[in-house]
């Protein structure tokens, strides 16, 4: 275990993910270890009516809630469309983006980020009026920066603090692609997929800092309240929980069925995770040293992406299949399962 979960400098990860993985990039690129990036399994056909209430929409390629208002943004392609769970008749209104997008993170209070090749847009959900941000180089991760600003992740490798105008003000490089960001009290994470392993990044002295391998084939990461770290290895089938300065693996914990989506519901200090191989989503108290599970739910079909609204603790999760958007409500989940 320690093998997988030791404190090392960046060189040392990286030499600990060559031993471990055996791969090399190709020629005339860093000779750091890679993998293809994991992705969720395939799910058959639902044998179990899914839990909660469900609203048709289309395929649902990432899913995320807005803090502020409670509207919800999904996007599939270079649609996004945004639902108010609160009306009467779920109100579902679509805005067409001008590029493809990568990823969701919320932004400033009622508006979205979208993550896109060669630029952030920004979505302001109520009127549905749009800003982009340019960026050199295509766009695979972003969230706002706790100190203003936007981080950006992108496939080639980098971290970027770029402000309003789409200044890059810092940035550290050195990654194969930077996938998946968060932020606790000023650390910046990265998930770099291709590597499977999570970094620290010292934007302010221009370069990485602390890395560990996370897993077989990590794909998702979010922050939490409690300054923790938390990844989906889809390939191994594990949730990962690290904590920062210094990057420790604190917890890891066997899920199985494909273990992919990440949300945190700060009312409850749960973790959920949708477990795409049995199209189910499964809930995790982690304040003690081993992950608790506290409710295990039907979903519809592929759900690769959830959510939690902050002011309910609803869930929501999203088929990437066309078969639905999935609300579970928080008082609807205290059987547990």
């Amino acid at each position: 275990m320690r093998s997988r979960g030791s404190m090392v400098s960046t060189c040392a990860a990286l030499g600990v993910l060559a031993t471990l993985m055996g791969c090399s990039s190709p020629i005339g690129e860093p000779d750091l270890p890679t993998r293809q990036p994991a992705t969720p399994a395939i799910a058959q056909e639902a044998t179990t009516a899914p839990a909660g209430r469900v609203l048709a929409i289309d395929p649902i390629m990432a899913l995320e809630s807005d803090p502020a208002s409670g509207l919800l943004a999904t996007v599939d392609g270079a649609v996004l469309t945004v639902v108010d769970p609160e009306a009467l008749t779920p109100a579902v209104r679509t805005v067409a983006l001008p590029a493809r997008a990568t990823a969701l993170a919320p932004g400033r209070p009622g508006e979205m980020l979208v993550a896109a090749p060669g630029r952030v847009v920004r979505v302001d959900l109520a009127s549905g009026d749009l800003e982009e941000v340019v960026v050199d180089g295509d766009v695979r991760s972003v969230r706002a920066h706790d100190a203003g600003g936007l981080l950006v992740g992108t496939a080639d490798g980098r971290v970027l603090l770029v402000d309003a105008a789409g200044t890059v003000t810092a940035s550290a490089s050195g990654l194969v692609s930077a996938d998946e960001l968060a932020e606790i009290d000023g650390t910046v994470t990265v998930l770099d997929r291709h590597q499977t392993a999570i970094f620290e990044v010292k934007l302010d002295k221009g370069r990485l800092g602390l890395a560990l391998r996370a897993g077989d084939g990590a794909v998702k990461m979010i922050g939490d309240a409690r300054g923790r770290f938390v990844v989906t290895d889809t390939a191994g089938g594990e949730l990962l929980v690290y904590t920062s300065a210094p990057l420790v693996l604190r917890q890891r914990f066997p899920v199985n069925s494909s273990p992919y989506a990440l949300a945190y519901d700060r009312r409850s200090d749960t973790v959920w995770v949708t477990c795409t191989q049995r199209n189910e989503v499964v809930g995790f108290d982690l304040s003690t040293g081993i992950p608790k599970e506290v409710g295990r739910y039907a979903t519809v079909r592929q759900p690769n992406s959830v959510t939690v609204q902050h002011s309910t603790g609803d869930l929501f999760i999203g088929s990437a299949t066309g078969d639905g958007l999935q609300r579970i409500g928080a008082d609807d989940r205290k059987g547990g399962h």
